[in-house]
């Protein structure tokens, strides 16, 4: 599986951006799947998480409330709807697959590049 991450930009704060991870080489539909962020000088830190079946989520407290991620297993996707935006969110932002619903980096072992994500004040 090849995981490729898109839709970053430049945005003011307050506004939206919407990720997409895209899976190529076979179906992520078993896998749970994850959104990391880094930020310069900064780890690799959790974003959000879903569950293969897509029934559970999980977020970053910094987070809950204006991202919401989602699967589309028939299309190979997951998404990362972001909503007011804060400066404190710019990153490169990566998505990741797993075979455990997790919150650890430590568990994901298929990483896509990343996308760049950039909110001015």
């Amino acid at each position: 599986v090849q995981l490729q991450a898109s839709g970053g930009g430049l945005v003011q704060a307050g506004g939206s951006l919407r990720l997409s991870c895209a899976a190529s080489g076979r179906t992520v539909s078993r896998y749970a799947m994850g959104w990391f962020r880094q930020a310069p000088g900064k780890e690799r830190e959790f974003v959000a998480a879903i569950s293969s079946s897509g029934g559970s989520t999980n977020y970053a407290d910094s987070v809950k409330g204006r991202l919401t991620i989602s699967r589309d297993n028939a299309k190979n996707t997951v998404p990362l709807q972001m909503n007011n935006l804060k400066p404190e969110d710019t990153a490169v932002y990566y998505c990741a697959a797993s075979t455990q619903y997790s919150t650890q980096r430590s568990e994901y072992f298929i990483w896509g590049q990343g996308t760049q994500v950039t909110v001015s004040s």
